[in-house]
Protein backbone atom coordinates (compact mmCIF):
# COMPACT_ATOMS: atom_id res chain seq x y z
CA UNK A 1 0.00 0.00 0.00
CA UNK A 2 1.38 3.34 -1.05
CA UNK A 3 1.83 6.22 1.70
CA UNK A 4 0.58 9.32 0.30
CA UNK A 5 0.86 12.58 2.19
CA UNK A 6 -1.45 15.39 1.36
CA UNK A 7 -0.01 18.61 2.03
CA UNK A 8 -3.36 21.30 2.67
CA UNK A 9 -6.69 20.34 2.95
CA UNK A 10 -8.90 22.91 0.71
CA UNK A 11 -10.72 21.86 -2.20
CA UNK A 12 -7.55 20.56 -3.91
CA UNK A 13 -5.94 18.48 -1.44
CA UNK A 14 -9.32 17.19 -0.13
CA UNK A 15 -10.00 15.77 -3.57
CA UNK A 16 -6.64 14.41 -3.65
CA UNK A 17 -6.98 13.20 -0.47
CA UNK A 18 -10.42 11.74 -0.93
CA UNK A 19 -9.37 9.78 -4.33
CA UNK A 20 -6.29 8.10 -2.58
CA UNK A 21 -8.09 6.99 0.01
CA UNK A 22 -10.52 5.40 -1.89
CA UNK A 23 -7.89 3.70 -4.38
CA UNK A 24 -6.59 2.10 -1.05
CA UNK A 25 -3.65 4.01 -0.58
CA UNK A 26 -2.70 4.82 3.01
CA UNK A 27 -3.30 8.84 2.94
CA UNK A 28 -2.33 11.68 5.69
CA UNK A 29 -4.02 14.90 5.14
CA UNK A 30 -1.69 17.78 6.74
CA UNK A 31 -3.25 21.10 7.04
CA UNK A 32 -2.00 24.37 8.85
CA UNK A 33 -5.60 25.89 9.08
CA UNK A 34 -4.41 29.03 7.95
CA UNK A 35 -7.27 32.26 8.00
CA UNK A 36 -7.95 32.88 4.15
CA UNK A 37 -7.80 29.83 2.78
CA UNK A 38 -9.55 30.25 -0.86
CA UNK A 39 -12.00 27.15 -0.38
CA UNK A 40 -13.06 28.21 3.18
CA UNK A 41 -14.15 31.56 1.64
CA UNK A 42 -15.11 30.61 -1.53
CA UNK A 43 -18.80 29.86 -3.25
CA UNK A 44 -18.75 29.03 -7.13
CA UNK A 45 -20.39 28.66 -10.49
CA UNK A 46 -19.72 25.95 -12.13
CA UNK A 47 -20.15 27.27 -15.66
CA UNK A 48 -17.09 27.60 -17.93
CA UNK A 49 -18.51 27.03 -21.28
CA UNK A 50 -19.66 31.11 -21.63
CA UNK A 51 -15.77 32.24 -20.83
CA UNK A 52 -14.06 34.59 -23.82
CA UNK A 53 -10.73 34.00 -22.05
CA UNK A 54 -8.69 32.84 -25.39
CA UNK A 55 -6.34 30.28 -23.40
CA UNK A 56 -7.37 27.19 -24.50
CA UNK A 57 -5.33 25.42 -21.89
CA UNK A 58 -7.44 27.15 -19.63
CA UNK A 59 -10.31 26.37 -20.85
CA UNK A 60 -9.92 22.26 -22.02
CA UNK A 61 -9.25 22.07 -17.85
CA UNK A 62 -12.14 24.06 -16.73
CA UNK A 63 -14.63 22.16 -19.28
CA UNK A 64 -12.89 18.70 -18.13
CA UNK A 65 -14.03 19.81 -14.25
CA UNK A 66 -17.53 20.81 -14.75
CA UNK A 67 -17.67 17.26 -16.75
CA UNK A 68 -16.27 15.43 -14.19
CA UNK A 69 -18.81 17.22 -11.25
CA UNK A 70 -22.17 14.94 -11.60
CA UNK A 71 -20.09 11.69 -10.83
CA UNK A 72 -18.46 13.15 -7.93
CA UNK A 73 -21.64 13.95 -6.33
CA UNK A 74 -22.81 11.18 -7.42
CA UNK A 75 -20.29 9.13 -5.21
CA UNK A 76 -20.25 11.05 -2.10
CA UNK A 77 -24.56 10.89 -1.95
CA UNK A 78 -23.59 7.22 -2.16
CA UNK A 79 -21.49 7.25 0.47
CA UNK A 80 -23.85 9.49 2.72
CA UNK A 81 -22.77 12.89 2.11
CA UNK A 82 -25.80 14.39 1.41
CA UNK A 83 -24.89 18.31 2.29
CA UNK A 84 -22.03 18.56 -0.45
CA UNK A 85 -22.96 22.30 -1.37
CA UNK A 86 -23.86 21.10 -4.72
CA UNK A 87 -26.72 21.98 -6.92
CA UNK A 88 -27.09 21.90 -10.31
CA UNK A 89 -29.84 24.78 -10.33
CA UNK A 90 -28.63 26.25 -14.38
CA UNK A 91 -26.47 29.66 -14.75
CA UNK A 92 -28.06 33.45 -15.78
CA UNK A 93 -25.77 35.10 -18.12
CA UNK A 94 -26.95 38.57 -18.29
CA UNK A 95 -26.58 41.75 -20.14
CA UNK A 96 -28.50 44.67 -21.21
CA UNK A 97 -27.37 44.97 -24.90
CA UNK A 98 -29.27 42.46 -26.45
CA UNK A 99 -26.60 41.88 -29.38
CA UNK A 100 -24.55 40.81 -27.05
CA UNK A 101 -26.60 38.44 -25.41
CA UNK A 102 -27.29 37.04 -29.31
CA UNK A 103 -23.25 36.42 -29.39
CA UNK A 104 -23.17 34.53 -25.67
CA UNK A 105 -25.85 32.24 -27.22
CA UNK A 106 -23.94 31.35 -30.72
CA UNK A 107 -21.06 30.44 -28.18
CA UNK A 108 -22.84 28.50 -26.31
CA UNK A 109 -24.22 26.52 -28.96
CA UNK A 110 -21.09 26.21 -30.66
CA UNK A 111 -19.42 24.54 -27.44
CA UNK A 112 -22.00 22.80 -26.85
CA UNK A 113 -20.97 19.69 -29.68
CA UNK A 114 -17.77 19.09 -27.51
CA UNK A 115 -19.43 19.54 -23.97
CA UNK A 116 -23.26 18.20 -24.30
CA UNK A 117 -23.46 18.21 -20.03
CA UNK A 118 -23.86 22.43 -20.99
CA UNK A 119 -27.51 21.36 -21.18
CA UNK A 120 -30.34 23.32 -22.62
CA UNK A 121 -29.56 26.83 -24.10
CA UNK A 122 -32.19 28.97 -23.91
CA UNK A 123 -32.33 32.83 -24.78
CA UNK A 124 -34.58 34.87 -22.67
CA UNK A 125 -36.45 38.21 -22.69
CA UNK A 126 -36.48 41.10 -19.45
CA UNK A 127 -39.43 39.67 -17.85
CA UNK A 128 -38.31 36.27 -18.51
CA UNK A 129 -34.83 36.77 -16.75
CA UNK A 130 -36.35 38.01 -13.82
CA UNK A 131 -38.82 35.46 -13.45
CA UNK A 132 -35.97 33.21 -12.40
CA UNK A 133 -34.24 35.67 -10.40
CA UNK A 134 -36.62 38.57 -9.17
CA UNK A 135 -34.22 40.77 -7.42
CA UNK A 136 -32.42 41.53 -10.70
CA UNK A 137 -32.41 44.86 -11.98
CA UNK A 138 -34.84 45.63 -14.71
CA UNK A 139 -33.90 45.74 -18.80
CA UNK A 140 -31.18 42.25 -18.16
CA UNK A 141 -31.94 39.84 -21.27
CA UNK A 142 -30.12 36.68 -20.99
CA UNK A 143 -28.92 33.18 -21.91
CA UNK A 144 -29.87 30.45 -19.71
CA UNK A 145 -27.44 27.88 -18.94
CA UNK A 146 -29.06 24.56 -17.61
CA UNK A 147 -26.66 22.16 -17.16
CA UNK A 148 -24.59 25.42 -15.19
CA UNK A 149 -24.41 24.68 -10.88
CA UNK A 150 -23.88 26.27 -7.91
CA UNK A 151 -21.40 25.10 -5.49
CA UNK A 152 -20.21 26.15 -1.27
CA UNK A 153 -16.50 25.58 -1.39
CA UNK A 154 -16.70 24.69 2.76
CA UNK A 155 -19.17 22.25 2.60
CA UNK A 156 -18.08 20.33 -0.74
CA UNK A 157 -14.14 20.08 1.15
CA UNK A 158 -16.01 18.91 4.64
CA UNK A 159 -17.63 16.13 2.23
CA UNK A 160 -14.38 15.11 0.52
CA UNK A 161 -12.60 15.14 3.60
CA UNK A 162 -15.12 12.77 5.49
CA UNK A 163 -15.42 10.03 2.78
CA UNK A 164 -11.83 10.22 2.69
CA UNK A 165 -11.55 9.23 6.59
CA UNK A 166 -14.54 6.59 5.81
CA UNK A 167 -11.92 5.46 3.30
CA UNK A 168 -9.29 5.03 6.14
CA UNK A 169 -7.35 8.68 5.56
CA UNK A 170 -6.01 10.50 8.76
CA UNK A 171 -5.87 14.07 9.10
CA UNK A 172 -3.79 15.99 11.52
CA UNK A 173 -3.39 19.77 11.68
CA UNK A 174 -0.15 21.95 11.92
CA UNK A 175 2.95 22.79 10.31
CA UNK A 176 4.57 20.67 7.60
CA UNK A 177 8.35 20.89 6.73
CA UNK A 178 9.14 18.58 4.00
CA UNK A 179 12.06 16.09 4.92
CA UNK A 180 14.11 15.28 1.83
CA UNK A 181 17.38 12.95 0.78
CA UNK A 182 19.32 14.12 -2.06
CA UNK A 183 16.65 14.62 -4.68
CA UNK A 184 14.09 12.87 -2.86
CA UNK A 185 11.25 13.68 -0.68
CA UNK A 186 11.29 11.25 2.20
CA UNK A 187 8.00 12.69 4.12
CA UNK A 188 7.06 15.49 6.32
CA UNK A 189 8.32 16.57 10.10
CA UNK A 190 4.89 18.25 11.94
CA UNK A 191 5.48 19.21 15.31
CA UNK A 192 9.01 17.75 15.68
CA UNK A 193 6.75 14.52 14.54
CA UNK A 194 8.64 12.88 11.45
CA UNK A 195 6.05 10.90 8.99
CA UNK A 196 7.24 9.17 6.02
CA UNK A 197 5.60 8.61 2.94
CA UNK A 198 6.52 7.27 -0.92
CA UNK A 199 4.80 10.46 -2.18
CA UNK A 200 3.85 14.36 -1.01
CA UNK A 201 1.43 15.93 -3.08
CA UNK A 202 1.45 20.00 -2.15
CA UNK A 203 -1.56 21.54 -2.40
CA UNK A 204 -0.57 24.48 -0.40
CA UNK A 205 -2.63 27.33 -2.25
CA UNK A 206 -0.82 30.87 -2.10
CA UNK A 207 1.06 29.55 0.54
CA UNK A 208 3.37 26.90 -1.17
CA UNK A 209 7.03 28.57 -1.82
CA UNK A 210 6.86 29.17 1.89
CA UNK A 211 6.93 25.51 1.87
CA UNK A 212 9.18 24.52 -1.32
CA UNK A 213 11.49 27.19 -0.59
CA UNK A 214 14.03 24.99 1.83
CA UNK A 215 14.11 22.73 -1.34
CA UNK A 216 16.33 25.74 -2.98
CA UNK A 217 13.13 26.51 -5.13
CA UNK A 218 11.43 29.71 -5.91
CA UNK A 219 7.60 28.54 -6.91
CA UNK A 220 6.41 31.64 -8.67
CA UNK A 221 2.77 31.77 -6.76
CA UNK A 222 0.99 35.01 -5.88
CA UNK A 223 -2.31 35.65 -4.78
CA UNK A 224 -5.14 37.72 -4.98
CA UNK A 225 -7.58 39.00 -2.01
CA UNK A 226 -10.93 38.50 -2.36
CA UNK A 227 -14.25 39.88 -0.13
CA UNK A 228 -17.23 37.68 -0.46
CA UNK A 229 -20.16 38.91 1.51
CA UNK A 230 -23.33 36.67 2.21
CA UNK A 231 -26.87 37.99 2.44
CA UNK A 232 -30.31 36.62 3.86
CA UNK A 233 -33.45 37.61 2.02
CA UNK A 234 -36.93 37.61 2.74
CA UNK A 235 -38.52 34.23 3.59
CA UNK A 236 -41.02 34.58 0.99
CA UNK A 237 -38.39 33.82 -1.53
CA UNK A 238 -37.46 30.17 -2.66
CA UNK A 239 -33.80 31.29 -3.56
CA UNK A 240 -32.85 27.62 -3.17
CA UNK A 241 -33.94 26.88 -6.91
CA UNK A 242 -32.62 30.00 -8.44
CA UNK A 243 -29.89 30.12 -11.03
CA UNK A 244 -26.36 32.01 -10.71
CA UNK A 245 -26.07 35.21 -12.23
CA UNK A 246 -22.84 36.18 -14.36
CA UNK A 247 -23.01 39.82 -15.15
CA UNK A 248 -21.06 41.27 -18.03
CA UNK A 249 -18.28 42.74 -14.68
CA UNK A 250 -16.07 40.73 -12.58
CA UNK A 251 -19.09 39.79 -9.89
CA UNK A 252 -21.57 37.27 -9.19
CA UNK A 253 -24.94 36.28 -7.80
CA UNK A 254 -25.62 33.15 -5.91
CA UNK A 255 -28.68 31.76 -4.69
CA UNK A 256 -28.24 28.65 -1.71
CA UNK A 257 -31.15 27.26 -0.17
CA UNK A 258 -32.90 29.42 3.38
CA UNK A 259 -32.73 32.58 1.74
CA UNK A 260 -29.08 32.79 1.63
CA UNK A 261 -27.69 35.33 -1.38
CA UNK A 262 -23.58 35.33 -2.12
CA UNK A 263 -22.35 38.48 -3.77
CA UNK A 264 -18.58 38.49 -4.81
CA UNK A 265 -16.32 39.21 -5.34
CA UNK A 266 -13.57 41.69 -4.71
CA UNK A 267 -10.25 41.22 -6.95
CA UNK A 268 -7.41 43.04 -5.12
CA UNK A 269 -4.05 42.18 -6.38
CA UNK A 270 -0.28 43.22 -5.38
CA UNK A 271 -0.66 42.82 -1.69
CA UNK A 272 2.61 42.29 0.67
CA UNK A 273 1.22 40.09 2.75
CA UNK A 274 -1.74 38.23 3.86
CA UNK A 275 -4.09 40.50 4.79
CA UNK A 276 -7.30 39.14 6.03
CA UNK A 277 -9.15 42.20 7.01
CA UNK A 278 -12.50 43.13 6.20
CA UNK A 279 -12.65 46.29 4.88
CA UNK A 280 -14.93 48.88 4.36
CA UNK A 281 -13.63 49.66 0.65
CA UNK A 282 -14.13 46.21 0.16
CA UNK A 283 -17.66 45.76 1.47
CA UNK A 284 -18.62 49.34 -0.98
CA UNK A 285 -17.42 47.71 -3.98
CA UNK A 286 -19.39 44.34 -3.88
CA UNK A 287 -22.05 46.40 -2.37
CA UNK A 288 -22.60 48.76 -5.08
CA UNK A 289 -21.51 46.60 -8.27
CA UNK A 290 -24.61 44.14 -6.20
CA UNK A 291 -26.84 46.35 -5.97
CA UNK A 292 -27.06 48.08 -8.90
CA UNK A 293 -27.16 44.38 -10.50
CA UNK A 294 -30.23 43.26 -7.97
CA UNK A 295 -31.41 46.34 -6.11
CA UNK A 296 -33.75 43.74 -4.88
CA UNK A 297 -31.45 43.35 -2.41
CA UNK A 298 -31.65 46.63 -0.45
CA UNK A 299 -33.50 45.29 2.15
CA UNK A 300 -31.56 42.40 2.93
CA UNK A 301 -30.12 41.10 6.17
CA UNK A 302 -25.94 41.59 6.07
CA UNK A 303 -24.63 38.32 7.61
CA UNK A 304 -20.98 37.72 6.94
CA UNK A 305 -18.40 38.38 4.78
CA UNK A 306 -15.55 35.93 3.99
CA UNK A 307 -11.85 37.07 3.21
CA UNK A 308 -9.68 33.95 0.63
CA UNK A 309 -6.69 34.31 -1.12
CA UNK A 310 -6.72 33.12 -5.09
CA UNK A 311 -3.81 31.05 -6.17
CA UNK A 312 -2.09 32.65 -9.21
CA UNK A 313 1.18 31.07 -11.24
CA UNK A 314 2.33 32.52 -14.24
CA UNK A 315 0.34 32.66 -17.27
CA UNK A 316 -2.86 32.74 -14.82
CA UNK A 317 -2.53 28.75 -15.98
CA UNK A 318 -2.85 26.25 -13.34
CA UNK A 319 0.54 23.91 -13.40
CA UNK A 320 0.46 20.37 -11.98
CA UNK A 321 2.71 17.31 -12.04
CA UNK A 322 5.78 15.85 -10.52
CA UNK A 323 8.41 18.19 -9.88
CA UNK A 324 11.50 18.17 -12.43
CA UNK A 325 14.98 16.69 -10.38
CA UNK A 326 12.44 15.70 -7.36
CA UNK A 327 10.89 12.10 -6.68
CA UNK A 328 8.14 11.54 -4.20
CA UNK A 329 7.16 15.22 -4.45
CA UNK A 330 3.98 15.84 -6.35
CA UNK A 331 2.13 18.96 -6.71
CA UNK A 332 -0.65 21.26 -8.21
CA UNK A 333 -1.37 24.95 -7.85
CA UNK A 334 -2.79 28.57 -9.59
CA UNK A 335 -6.04 27.66 -10.62
CA UNK A 336 -7.12 31.14 -9.06
CA UNK A 337 -11.07 32.08 -9.52
CA UNK A 338 -11.86 28.50 -11.44
CA UNK A 339 -10.20 26.41 -7.70
CA UNK A 340 -14.30 24.98 -7.60
CA UNK A 341 -14.67 24.42 -10.94
CA UNK A 342 -11.36 22.65 -11.96
CA UNK A 343 -10.26 21.37 -8.16
CA UNK A 344 -11.66 18.04 -7.62
CA UNK A 345 -10.72 17.12 -11.53
CA UNK A 346 -7.37 18.61 -10.62
CA UNK A 347 -7.15 16.64 -7.35
CA UNK A 348 -7.92 13.23 -9.54
CA UNK A 349 -5.40 13.41 -11.47
CA UNK A 350 -2.92 14.50 -8.88
CA UNK A 351 -4.01 10.92 -7.37
CA UNK A 352 -3.66 9.14 -10.10
CA UNK A 353 0.16 10.60 -10.71
CA UNK A 354 1.15 9.24 -7.40
CA UNK A 355 -0.36 5.87 -7.91
CA UNK A 356 0.89 5.78 -11.61
CA UNK A 357 -2.06 5.23 -13.34
CA UNK A 358 -3.10 6.69 -16.27
CA UNK A 359 -4.14 10.15 -16.68
CA UNK A 360 -7.61 11.50 -18.25
CA UNK A 361 -5.86 13.61 -20.38
CA UNK A 362 -2.32 15.47 -21.27
CA UNK A 363 -1.43 17.79 -18.89
CA UNK A 364 1.51 19.10 -21.14
CA UNK A 365 0.26 22.70 -20.89
CA UNK A 366 0.33 23.06 -17.30
CA UNK A 367 4.19 21.58 -16.47
CA UNK A 368 5.33 22.84 -12.98
CA UNK A 369 8.26 24.49 -14.77
CA UNK A 370 6.30 27.33 -15.77
CA UNK A 371 6.05 28.08 -12.13
CA UNK A 372 9.78 27.75 -11.55
CA UNK A 373 11.00 29.93 -13.87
Amino acid sequence: MKKVIVIGAGILGASTAYQLAKKGADVLIIDRKDHGQATDAAAGIICPWLSQRRNQAWYQLAKAGARFYPGLIEELINEGETETGYAQVGALSIHEDAEKVRRMEERALVRKADAPEIGDITRLDEHETRELFPLLAEGYQSVHISGAARIDGRALRDALIRSAQRNGAKMINGHAVLQFQNNRVTGVEVESQTYISDEVVVCAGAWANQLLHPLGMDFKVHFQKAQIMHLRIADRHNSGSWPVVIPPTDQYLLSFDHQKIVIGATHENDLEDYDTRITPGGMQEILNKGLSLAPGLENSTFEEVRVGFRPFTPGFLPVMGRFPGWEGLIAANGLGASGLTMGPFIGNQLAKIALDNPLDMDITAYDLRIALG
